[in-house]
């Protein structure tokens, strides 16, 4: 049976769509079939962090409301074997969907795949109720700004109450210049803060902003050091499924 992880955050912003469509990547990589499922609704953005906005048709309200079937909805992603998506409904959407919608959903899809990866809404509230409610690991993904640190310590303890013991943080666009400078909490004082562990930090880089806005994953381009950071936050990530 496959794996369900959620990639949340407190806020938006952090890179959490980057984060998701990066570690889907990275494990398909690896041999591993997995599904990369959109469920922040009216905001979507996965898609076109994939490169794949013009073939989306069908999305994840369709497929709950009955309108399609779930292979309808899956699209497999360009230049991977084994990495599909799933889009989020392109507006708000009136269809009722709850979590015993998408446990139903998700135990279905994970006869077929290693990994479902559901890139959840910012925040707290009844949406992220529903999106968190396959998941058994919960990926927070926050940077080292006041109010994004807070937000997420509010959204693991949110998590956390609803069932996810299993949790953890990336601290995302790092600049150890300001860090070094004290402008910006340091990596000591943001570990300090949480009482889960921290899977990965990284680095604020140009080049993962040209790649989402080029519908690239950033670690299809291999030997680079953010590649290899991602391949070391993956093993941490996924190291505690077989513990």
């Amino acid at each position: 049976m496959g794996r369900v992880v959620l990639v949340s955050s407190g806020k938006g912003g952090t890179g959490k769509t980057m984060f998701a469509v990066n570690l889907g990547a990275v494990l398909s990589q690896r041999g591993k079939r997995v599904l990369l499922m959109d469920f922040d609704i009216g905001l979507r953005n996965m898609d076109i962090y994939l490169g794949m906005e013009n073939k989306v048709v069908y999305n994840i309200m369709d497929v709950v409301s009955g309108i399609c079937r779930i292979k309808k909805a899956m699209i497999k992603v360009d230049g991977f074997r084994t990495l599909y998506f799933m889009a989020a409904s392109p507006q708000r959407d009136d269809r009722d969907i709850t979590p015993l919608h998408m446990k139903v959903l998700c135990s279905k899809l994970s006869k077929y795949f290693d990994y479902i990866i559901i890139d959840c809404p910012a925040g707290i509230g009844d949406i992220v109720d529903v999106a968190a409610a396959p998941a058994e690991k919960a990926v927070i993904v926050t940077e080292p700004e006041a109010a994004s640190l807070r937000d997420a310590d509010v959204t693991e303890r949110y998590l956390r109450g609803k069932g996810i013991s299993d949790t953890c943080f990336i601290i995302n666009k790092v600049k150890v210049e300001l860090m070094n400078a004290g402008l910006v909490p340091d990596i000591r004082t943001i570990v300090n803060m949480f009482k889960s562990p921290i899977a990965g930090i990284i680095q604020y880089d140009d080049n993962i902003l040209v790649s989402t806005n080029k519908g690239i994953p950033i670690i299809c381009k291999r030997g680079t050091y953010i590649e290899r950071n991602f391949q070391e936050i993956t093993d941490r990530i996924t190291g505690s499924f077989s513990r």
